[in-house]
């Protein structure tokens, strides 16, 4: 469908694919909050009126754009934007009696903010969109640059996808039972078996065009379902194998959504049983946490697995028949309702 050709993200796990395993940093808590860089190309002024879902979308831009300046659109998926800056705004709508309002909470809250801020820092006046879809946020993101480069076979685009940890989303997502009630370390999730699961953010961007000359990864296919039916999903799934994985070829990788929340298993254990035992299983919700377009990790650990044909071992449920992967599979399903499955391919 399309080429990645640069990855950058902001999460709560850093030097994840480094030389040596103990540099890696996993942190535990029920709240995995994103390790957050100096952000050099951020002006300090601009800085300090950022809200965090901004400053971790900004600053992950930034990483692509300062190599890659000619874009021809930047579209982000996300579900709720800078929501702590929106709460502020409102908060301050009823302090203040919508007297004098301070504008720059509103500004960073809006959904539209993460988009604008990039192109407003590297003046990019083409192309700009946003995709608010609870947990299918960043995959309709996807869709949306399939349609472009089909139409501009030649342009080059910013894909990306952003959510941060807000206390008013967090205390709503936590009385709704979505969250785990008890202490929880990310060592540990998976052995969970109670209700909900851990909370986190990230951001995570990607160019990307139809170019296949120097690309990390090959986004193959994309397919979305919403259904409460563990049966139904699978038989989408093994459709979509059957579609899309070419011909001679089978999954040497499964990179799982799986997230220590019970009621959430019967689709996973649906997805195993139709990928079979030949594939490595893989797992990352226990380092980037729960948050609606997590999928977009899983997307940046695909391309650099697939670059560097390494696995962490921190992330392996099972491991893989093969030492040389090309073709994985990403499942997730984002409170057993909205699911998504990606095909990436390695670039020989």
């Amino acid at each position: 469908m399309f080429y990645i050709h640069d990855i950058a993200a902001i999460s709560p796990v850093h030097e994840l694919f480094a030389s040596s395993p103990e540099n890696t940093n996993i942190i535990s808590g029920n709240k995995l909050l994103a390790v957050e860089p100096v952000y050099a190309g951020i002006p300090p002024t601009v800085l300090r009126r950022m809200g965090k879902a901004v400053r971790m979308s900004v600053g992950a831009a930034l990483h692509i754009i300062q190599k890659h300046p000619q874009l021809d659109g930047v579209i982000i998926g996300t579900a709720n934007g800078g929501m702590e800056d929106s709460i502020k705004f409102m908060n301050q709508i009823v302090q203040y009696e919508e007297g004098l309002l301070t504008p720059g909470n509103f500004v960073q809250s809006t959904p539209n903010g993460l988009a604008s801020q990039i192109a407003f820092m590297v003046k990019n006046k083409n192309y700009n969109n946003t995709h608010v879809h609870r947990g299918l946020s960043f995959e309709n993101a996807l869709l949306d640059v399939v349609m472009l480069l089909s139409e501009q076979p030649s342009a080059s685009y910013l894909l990306g996808g952003a959510d941060e940890i807000s206390s008013y989303n967090y205390n709503i997502d936590w009385l709704a039972g979505w969250y785990k009630k008890e202490e929880v370390s990310a060592e540990r999730l998976f052995n969970s078996s109670t209700n909900g699961t851990i909370a986190g953010e990230g951001a995570a961007m990607f160019l990307v065009n139809n170019t296949r000359t120097s690309a990390t990864a090959k986004f193959t296919s994309l397919f979305t379902s919403h259904s409460t039916d563990e049966a139904e999903i699978q038989k989408k799934l093994e459709h979509f194998l059957e579609k899309h994985l070419p011909k001679g070829e089978q999954l040497d990788l499964v990179l799982s959504g799986e997230n220590g929340d019970r009621r959430l298993l019967p689709f996973y254990e649906a997805m195993e049983a139709t990928v079979g035992e030949n594939a490595g299983l893989l797992r990352f919700k226990h380092l980037c946490g729960e948050y609606p377009t997590a999928s977009s990790f899983a997307l940046w650990l695909s391309c650099n697995i697939l670059q560097t044909q390494t696995i962490p071992a921190v992330l392996e449920k099972r491991k893989a028949r093969s030492t040389t992967f090309r073709n994985l599979l990403v499942y997730n399903s984002f409170q057993g309702h909205q699911h998504s499955f990606m095909l990436i391919s390695a670039v020989e």
